[in-house]
């Protein structure tokens, strides 16, 4: 499991996402705190904006930032976004009005909108080999599970001592810090890419190429049941526990563990068995365990109940997404993966963008038993399309033909581009007016500039 942190890169950025986490996870109690100073007790409607404010800034920024990343440096675009963000978590503990909560959460979170995908990206071309990135993978998983655990922990501890404001501060050092350690590493160098120069292509990319690929879109189907479980958890966990069972803080802290336990699970053994298998079988058990057990929580458990339930929805979600990046990387070329990673990040955000207020608003009308029923179902009903969108037989080398064209755009000669030039073409990749005869033959196949269909089975 722990492996890949002997490439030393891939330890130092790893390090580095560990520390942006755990000072994330800081802030967000400091948020929470500072939400009650300014709103009392319209605190929870103030906190409840900034997450969808932090939602539409995922779901908006991350394809105009993954349609260019291709051109930018990625180390120096790493390290301004995070010195971004500590600039604007350092406001925070100025702040005196409401909307300047709001316009701040936004602007950090477009700053993490372009930082998270593109960073994610780049892992595969630190770690080529699969099995050394499916490890990564996990460890990323059980970062982001270890955060949720750890950091409201930290948080208390610090406050017995200090003001909500020092959480701040210790959050925009950590993402400091995180920019130290990207600067200290050597990227590979960039990869090169055919891709048209118009800013709506770029910007659209790498939707298109998800939306058209279909092991993808079985990954957004799931991405939903995973919203559907995590809303529920997230938003209906301190109702359940305080209300209806007449639990205590310590047992909402309890329920929220079970959760992360159970994502921390999965994260630690799952990559072995990927070597031997392939991610389908994996994601779609973990979106059948998610509808079984939000329809399990229909049965009004007690609070040790409840926490297996919890647990159950924390496996099944990491069944989902610690795989996730093997997809991704499978179905981009090296120099298109920041803009799929993108898509990617964009589009399962907009699946918690509807999730969130739907497990807020059914909890509080139809109640919490008929709200894991509906969330229960449409986490299967997600799986289903899944299973259906996504076939068991998924080569990655696939036959396919190609029509003639003639079109214009920065390339090599490969087995696309075999034309003649007149000697003032340049090195590759050079761009001119060139043409494609037809042609038929067998590669590993993504959507591309040369390939904008997938092909018919």
């Amino acid at each position: 499991m722990i492996s890949p942190l002997r490439h030393p890169t891939f330890r130092r950025l790893f390090a580095a996402q560990v520390v942006a986490l755990a000072g994330t996870g800081l802030s967000s109690v400091a948020l929470a705190l500072l939400a009650f100073d300014l709103a009392g007790g319209d605190a929870g409607l103030v906190l409840g904006t900034a997450l969808a404010l932090k939602m539409v800034a995922y779901v908006g920024i991350a394809p105009v930032v993954g349609g260019f990343a291709h051109r930018l440096p990625r180390r120096q675009l790493l390290v301004a976004l995070d010195v971004a963000r500590a600039a604007c978590i350092l406001c925070l503990p100025f702040v005196t009005e409401i909307w300047q909560i709001y316009l701040l959460i936004f602007i950090l979170n477009a700053c993490s909108a372009g930082f998270t995908p593109t960073f994610q990206a780049t892992i595969p071309d630190i770690l080529p080999d699969d099995a050394q990135y499916t490890r990564a993978l996990g460890l990323s998983r059980l970062a982001y599970d270890i955060e949720n655990l750890l950091s409201p922990t930290l948080a208390a501890a610090a406050l017995v001592v200090l003001t909500y404001d020092a959480l701040f501060v210790a959050n925009a050092l950590a993402f400091l810090m995180s920019a130290l350690l990207v600067l200290s590493v050597r990227f590979p160098a960039r990869q090169p890419h055919e891709r048209a120069h118009w800013a709506w292509r770029n910007i659209s990319f790498g939707i298109l190429a998800y939306a058209k690929t279909p092991r993808l879109r079985g990954l957004l189907a799931l991405s939903l049941a995973v919203a559907a479980a995590g809303a529920m958890v997230i938003v209906n966990t301190v109702v359940h526990v305080r209300d209806r069972l007449g639990g205590t803080d310590s047992d909402t802290a309890i329920a929220f563990a079970a959760a992360g336990a159970g994502s921390m699970v999965v994260a630690l053994m799952l990559p072995r068995l990927l070597d031997r298998s392939a991610p389908r079988p994996f994601m779609l058990t973990g979106g059948v365990v998610l509808g079984s057990a939000l329809l399990l929580g229909a049965s009004d458990p007690n609070l040790l109940g409840l926490g297996v339930i919890w647990f159950i929805l924390g496996a099944g979600s990491s069944l989902i997404q610690t795989p996730a990046g093997q997809l991704l990387k499978r179905s981009a070329r090296e120099g298109d993966r920041p803009s799929v990673y993108s898509a990617q990040f964009a589009l399962s955000h907009g699946c918690w963008l509807v999730a969130y207020p739907l497990a807020g608003w059914l909890g509080s009308t139809i109640g919490l038993s008929a709200t894991s029923v509906v969330l229960g179902l449409l986490a299967l009903a997600s799986s289903a399309v899944a299973m259906w969108t996504w076939s068991a037989h998924d080569p990655s080398d696939l036959e396919h033909v190609h029509e003639p064209v003639e079109h214009e755009h920065p390339h090599f000669h490969d087995e696309h581009h075999s034309h003649e030039h007149e000697g003032w073409e340049g090195p590759e990749p050079h761009h001119h007016a060139h043409r494609h005869a037809a042609l038929k033959h067998r590669h590993r196949y993504v959507i591309d500039l040369h390939h904008t269909t997938w092909p018919e089975r």
